[in-house]
């Protein structure tokens, strides 16, 4: 049987000869009721208390939950970030590590060219020494034969040279002209 203030209150007792003081036991009852009253008042408000902290709880718990799906996500998202930039970093690296193995390919060609460019104007350079050294050779020799002063060596081709009457110089240095400004540029 569940007691409340009201049943204190209206709580009657049969009268005896010898028994209590009457007014000394509704006073009594009085309290008592007053002071159980006031633990059920404070049982309702702990209640409504531990009511309220239970929803604050489950809301912590809830948002506890939130936390942890939302840390793990973002520690997923960083790791892919962090995969795909190490990815796109390789990436890179290989491009242009080809880049640099195209530019080092087309130097060494390069290289390969002008070497056989230089050997050629070389090779062409000497030739043309020589035909010079020939033509000077036989335009000395005729200088010699004419302070000499005969007639014969007027008259007679003289038998070095070439074989040629005359040699243009001045094609032979616009060759030269020509060949040193392609080399230039």
């Amino acid at each position: 049987m569940k007691l409340t203030p009201l049943d204190i209150r209206k709580q009657e007792f049969k009268r005896v000869l010898r028994g209590y003081d009457p007014v000394e036991v509704d006073t009594f009852m009085d309290m008592m009721a007053n002071e159980f009253e006031e633990v059920l008042k404070s049982q309702k408000e702990t209640r409504d208390r531990l009511v309220e902290l239970d929803v604050q709880l489950r809301d912590y718990r809830q948002i506890e939950r939130t936390l942890q799906q939302t840390l793990l996500q973002a520690q997923e998202t960083t790791g892919k970030t962090y995969e795909t930039a190490r990815k796109e970093a390789e990436l890179i690296a290989r491009e242009a590590e080809h880049k640099a193995a195209r530019i080092v390919e087309h130097a060494h060609d390069e290289l390969a060219r002008v070497k056989n460019e230089i050997i050629q104007l070389t090779s062409r350079k000497e030739t043309l020494i020589q035909q010079l050294r020939v033509v000077l050779s036989a335009e000395l020799d005729l200088l010699k034969t004419l302070e000499l002063g005969t007639a014969e060596g007027l008259v007679t081709p003289s038998p070095v040279g070439t074989g040629k009457a005359t040699i243009d110089l001045d094609a032979i240095a616009k060759t030269l002209d020509h060949d040193t400004a392609a080399q230039i540029h």
